[in-house]
C-alpha cells in the first residue's frame, strides 16, 4: 500500500514537471497583444505581436507574426513569417510562407513555401505553393496555381490555376487565368492573356491582346501587339508582327 508521504512526493514531482514545461514554453514563445498566442500548447519559438496574432496556434513552431490577426488561424503550421494586418490570417497547416503587407496571403490555408510582398499580394491563395508575388495586388486572385513569379503592381492579378508563369512589369499578364508556362517581361506585356500557354515575350505592351495563342515568341515594344489566338509565331523588333491576330507559324 502506498504511503501518504510517497503519494505527496509523486504529486509534488508531477507539479514540478508541469511547471518546468510551462516555464520552458514561456521562455521560448513571445506573445504581445490581446489574445496573442492564446491557444498555444506545446509550440515553441513563436513570436506574436498584435491583436489575436497566432491566436489559435497549438503546436506550430518557429512562427513570427506581427500585426493584428496575423497568422491568427495557424494551428500546426511552422516556419511562417507574417508582417501586416491579417497577413496569413487563415493559414492553418501551411509552412515556410512569408507574407509582408496588409492582407498578403490572407486566405492561404495549407499552401506552402509562398512569398508575398505587398498589400493584397497572393491574397486569395489557398493551397497553391512555390509562388512569389512582389507588388500591390500581385497574384491577388491566385488560388491553387503553383510556381508562379509575379513582380510588379497588378501583375498576374487574375491568375487562379495557371502555373509556371513569370510576369515582370506593371500589369504584365494581368488577365491570365489558366495559362501556364508563360514568360512576360515589360509593362502590360501579355496583359489580356487568358489561357495561352508557353509564350515568351519581352517588351512594352508586347503580345498585349493575346488570349489563347500559344508557343509564340516576341521581342520588342508592341511586338505581336494584336495577336489573339495565333500560335507558333516569332517576332523580333519594334512593332514586329503588330497586326497579326490569328496567323500561325510566322
Amino acid at each position: 500500500m502506498m504511503r501518504k508521504g510517497t503519494f505527496c512526493f509523486f504529486t509534488a514531482s508531477l507539479s514540478i514537471t508541469l511547471l518546468s514545461t510551462q516555464a520552458l514554453q514561456a521562455q521560448t514563445n513571445t506573445g504581445t497583444g490581446v489574445e496573442a498566442l492564446e491557444s498555444n500548447t506545446t509550440g515553441i519559438n513563436n513570436t506574436a505581436t498584435g491583436y489575436r496574432a497566432l491566436r489559435f496556434n497549438t503546436t506550430g513552431n518557429f512562427n513570427t507574426a506581427h500585426g493584428a490577426e496575423a497568422l491568427r488561424s495557424n494551428t500546426t503550421g511552422f516556419n511562417n513569417t507574417a508582417v501586416g494586418h491579417a497577413a496569413l490570417s487563415l493559414n492553418t497547416t501551411g509552412f515556410y510562407n512569408t507574407a509582408m503587407g496588409d492582407s498578403s496571403l490572407v486566405s492561404n490555408t495549407t499552401g506552402y513555401q509562398n512569398t508575398a510582398y505587398g498589400t493584397f499580394s497572393l491574397a486569395y491563395n489557398t493551397t497553391g505553393f512555390f509562388n512569389t508575388a512582389v507588388g500591390v495586388n500581385a497574384l491577388v486572385q491566385n488560388t491553387t496555381g503553383q510556381e508562379n513569379t509575379s513582380v510588379g503592381f497588378a501583375s498576374l492579378v487574375r491568375n487562379s490555376t495557371g502555373s509556371g508563369n513569370t510576369a515582370t512589369g506593371r500589369g504584365s499578364m494581368f488577365g491570365n487565368i489558366t495559362g501556364s508556362f508563360n514568360t512576360a517581361t515589360g509593362m502590360g506585356s501579355m496583359r489580356l492573356n487568358v489561357g495561352g500557354n508557353e509564350n515568351s515575350t519581352h517588351g512594352y505592351f508586347s503580345l498585349l491582346n493575346n488570349s489563347t495563342g500559344s508557343q509564340n515568341t516576341s521581342q520588342g515594344a508592341y511586338s505581336m501587339f494584336s495577336n489573339t489566338t495565333g500560335y507558333n509565331n516569332t517576332a523580333q523588333g519594334y512593332q514586329a508582327l503588330y497586326s497579326n491576330t490569328t496567323g500561325i507559324f510566322n
